[in-house]
C-alpha cells in the first residue's frame, strides 16, 4: 500500500475510535510495513489532523504505549460555533411562554451536537474521569458524543427505575425549570464505587437537576471531575452547583417583545 493510502487508513482508524490507544505493531501488522515507516506515517497523519483543528494525534511511550486520536476545537472553530449557536437560539419562534424555548431540534442536531462535544472533550480530556453521566433528557446525544470523544461509559440516570435496570438507588431533588420535586434512579451496577464522572446536560437554570446527578452518584462515591452544560441561565445568579462550563448564558426572554438574549461563554478554556 502507497504511504498516502496508509496515512489516509490510519487516520480513519483512530479518528474513528477517539481516545482508545492502539499500538503501532498493529499497523505494522495490518499493512506489512516497518516501524520505522509507521512512525513516519503517523507524523504525517498527525500534521494533516492539526492542520483540520479537530484533535491532536498522540504517542504514549512505554510498553503498553502506542498512538492515539485526541477529539477537540481550536479557540477559532469554538467562536464559530458559539455563533451560529446563539443565531439559532434567537428565533423568537422558539419561545413557548413561561421562558422555556424550544431546543429539541438543535440538540438532536447530530452535527451540531458533535461540535459541542469537542469542546467537552478538549475541556475535560486530562481529568481522569472513568464515566460520563447524564439525566434522561435531552442531553443524552450530547453526552454520548462527549462519552464516544473521551473513550468512556455513558451513564444514564433514569427519570423511572426499570425492571431492565435491576436493583436501583433513586432520591428526590428540586427542579427550578418545573418548580417541583422530581426524582431521578441509577442501576446499583451502573458505576464502580470509588470511581469519578463528567456530567454533560443540555440546560441548567438553577442547577437543581445538575447536582441530582451530582447527588446520587455520590451515594456510590463517584465524585464529579468537571460539568458541561450546553445552555446555562443567568438567571437565578446563585445555583446549586458552582463549577460548570457552559458553552451559552441564557439571559431574559421577553414573550410579548418576542426577543431573546443569549450570550457565548467567553472563558471556556
Amino acid at each position: 500500500m502507497k504511504r498516502t493510502l496508509r496515512v489516509g487508513a490510519i487516520i480513519k482508524i483512530l479518528t474513528d475510535s477517539p481516545g482508545k490507544i492502539f499500538p503501532l505493531q498493529y499497523f505494522c501488522e495490518m499493512f506489512d510495513a516497518a516501524k520505522s515507516s509507521i512512525s513516519e506515517d503517523m507524523d504525517f497523519a498527525a500534521e494533516a489532523i492539526d492542520f483540520t483543528g479537530t484533535g491532536t494525534i498522540e504517542t504514549i511511550p512505554g510498553a503498553k504505549g502506542g498512538v492515539r486520536f485526541m477529539a477537540g476545537i481550536t479557540d477559532e472553530q469554538l467562536k464559530n460555533l458559539q455563533e451560529e449557536f446563539c443565531s439559532r437560539i434567537k428565533d423568537s419562534s422558539r419561545i413557548l411562554g413561561g421562558g422555556f424555548l424550544y431546543t429539541s431540534d438543535i440538540m438532536f442536531d447530530t452535527g451540531l451536537v458533535r461540535r459541542i462535544a469537542a469542546v467537552f472533550a478538549r475541556k475535560f480530556r486530562d481529568r481522569g474521569a472513568d464515566y460520563v453521566a447524564t439525566v434522561e433528557t435531552k442531553g443524552i446525544p450530547l453526552a454520548a458524543m462527549t462519552a464516544h470523544y473521551l473513550n468512556l461509559p455513558l451513564v444514564v440516570i433514569r427519570r423511572e427505575a426499570k425492571v431492565s435496570e435491576g436493583s436501583t438507588v433513586s432520591i428526590n431533588y428540586f427542579s427550578g425549570s418545573y418548580d417541583r420535586v422530581q426524582k431521578m434512579s441509577i442501576s446499583k451496577r451502573a458505576v464502580v464505587p470509588g470511581s469519578s464522572a463528567i456530567i454533560i446536560d443540555d440546560f441548567m437554570r438553577g442547577g437543581g437537576s445538575t447536582k441530582g446527578i451530582a447527588d446520587i452518584l455520590s451515594e456510590f462515591d463517584v465524585t464529579v471531575a468537571g460539568t458541561g452544560i450546553a445552555i446555562a441561565s443567568k438567571t437565578p445568579d446563585k445555583k446549586k452547583i458552582s463549577d460548570y462550563t457552559a458553552i451559552l448564558y441564557l439571559g431574559e426572554v421577553d414573550e410579548t417583545a418576542r426577543t431573546i438574549e443569549i450570550l457565548p461563554n467567553n472563558q471556556i478554556f
